[in-house]
């Protein structure tokens, strides 16, 4: 196999250049590595993952709770080669990724599991902290809601003389 790849390798060099087949060989390596940062990213950073300190942490609920089930169009699922099954993946590492759909679909357990859809996964962008009274993740949007709740009340405290 490795001869064969760099069989390809010098034989496109000599066709497209050397030059080309390294940018070529660098946009790709760009593209699938960003694709894969983003797909670990998702899977365990949505609205309402399942976070808990040592004690009360649990191991079944951190892996259907606190791993996505990031439910992409086929093409991508196949592409992706079923990683959206991640509740499935972190559940049992063993079971291997062309039988996570059909264990997702086998036990009524697994369809409690909220999915979250292409679209919807890019709201993570905003989640960046962890909101312990709400138990979910939040943005910097949540910090300046309680600041001005906070300062709200500090001018109503002082309009009433407390």
């Amino acid at each position: 196999m490795n001869l064969a790849i760099l069989g390809m390798a010098v034989g496109l060099s000599l066709i497209f250049g050397w030059k080309a087949y390294l940018l070529i060989q660098l946009i790709i390596t760009a593209v699938a590595g960003s694709a894969g940062v983003w797909l670990f990213y998702v899977q365990h950073q949505f609205e309402d993952v399942y976070w808990e300190r040592g004690e009360n942490w649990d191991y079944t609920k951190a892996a259907l709770e606190g791993s996505s089930f990031y439910k992409l169009p086929k093409i991508l699922q196949w592409f992706s080669g079923n990683i959206g099954f991640h509740h499935i993946h972190h559940l049992s590492a063993r079971i291997p990724n062309y039988n996570l759909e059909r264990c997702h679909k086998a036990d009524p357990l697994f369809q409690q599991v909220k999915p979250i859809t292409l679209l919807e996964s890019f709201k993570s962008f905003s989640f960046r902290l962890w909101d312990e009274q709400r138990r979910k993740l939040v943005g910097y949007s949540r910090i300046r809601e309680i600041r001005r709740q906070a300062k709200a009340a500090s001018q109503s405290d002082n309009v009433y003389g407390k």
